[in-house]
């Protein structure tokens, strides 16, 4: 080979594997965007303690990127909060209901996004035809549903979970007191995912009072999500969560993260001397890998059926990637 072919193959060896240290992830990506918000809240028109005004402001004030209002079988029109406290790239208010219906004693809660008028709610004949029948209300409204609190009051076990359609979002975390929030939620998405439920989970306040803060109050601040999108629109938002493009959170912050059908790669961004797991799931709930640091990768393969993960920092806090599906084929 000539010294002139020589250097050209190094030149491109070189070239080559610069581009491979130099790639972004797809929350480094120019065009794409983590945005902070919470997607269920209470105000004085249901059973908040505070003014829309108010609440807004908190959320804002506390750099949240966006925020929806979610009341009590109410639509609370957000277009006037937007027009002063909107701000192009800084804030935004998302249209927002809780459906709030019930069978029996149980609760049954399904928050709507983007929409225009009040939902009324569904009354079934059980927990999963009230269930399907809000989802469906919420649906034929144009609106995005989101399964609200399923253990409050023990009202959605993972059979129901599994067997509502066209469901998207359930609260993996509801930051409520009351909401037996920490039994068996996840066991219950492993459920529906395993039976080929394509279903993320999110993080919320469910937010009541914003006046006096304390241990068993319902405050704001508890859980949330970081959303990758193009935009700080409605539609980017909403768009980037119906495809699982966020993670939750209730105190962990990833730095970056890419999730495709070939991997996981999560990188956590280090607060103070904490020490951070990461625990990836695959079909049937079995963990398939842990890893312990600050940076966690798994490489998804055809037989996992699904790949989610949860990162547990040494002061309890969470975070949850959302679920991908490999690509099917040997």
């Amino acid at each position: 080979m000539g010294t002139g072919k020589v250097r050209i193959g190094l030149f491109v060896v070189a070239a080559l594997v610069w581009v491979a240290g130099n790639a972004r992830l797809p929350s480094q990506r120019p065009d794409l965007h983590w945005y902070k918000g919470n997607l269920h809240s209470h105000t004085i028109n249901s059973d908040g303690d505070s003014s829309p005004d108010a609440v807004a402001r908190w959320y804002k004030e506390q750099s949240y990127h966006f925020l929806a209002l979610t009341d009590h079988n109410y639509f609370t029109d957000p277009q006037g909060l937007e027009a002063f406290l909107g701000a192009k790239d800084r804030f935004l208010l998302i249209t927002g209901e809780e459906v709030t219906s019930h069978y029996g004693k149980a609760p049954v809660h399904v928050n709507a996004f983007r929409l225009q008028q009040t939902i009324e709610p569904f009354f079934g004949e059980g927990i999963l035809s009230t269930l399907q029948g809000n989802v469906d209300s919420i649906r034929d409204a144009g609106a995005v549903p989101s399964l609200n609190h399923p253990q409050d009051g023990w009202a959605i076990d993972a059979a129901t979970l599994t067997g509502v359609r066209e469901l998207g979002l359930f609260e993996v975390y509801n930051a409520h007191p009351d909401t037996n929030n920490e039994w068996g939620l996840e066991e219950m998405w492993d459920s529906a995912l395993s039976a080929g439920r394509e279903i993320y989970g999110i993080a919320v306040d469910d937010a009541h009072e914003f006046k006096r803060f304390g241990p068993g109050r319902s405050n704001p601040g508890g859980g949330w999500v970081e959303v990758l999108a193009s935009e700080l629109s409605e539609a980017a938002i909403l768009d980037a969560v119906g495809r699982g493009e966020f993670y939750a959170s209730t105190g962990v912050k990833l730095e970056q993260l890419r999730r495709d059908r070939e991997q996981l790669q999560i990188k956590v961004a280090q607060k103070s001397d904490r020490q951070y797991r990461t625990v990836f799931f695959g079909k049937g709930g079995r963990i398939l890998a842990r890893q312990t640091g600050v940076e966690a990768i798994y490489r998804i393969r055809p037989g996992d059926g699904y790949v989610r993960a949860t990162i547990t920092d040494s002061n309890g806090g969470k975070a949850w990637v959302q679920p991908v599906f490999p690509a099917k084929g040997p």
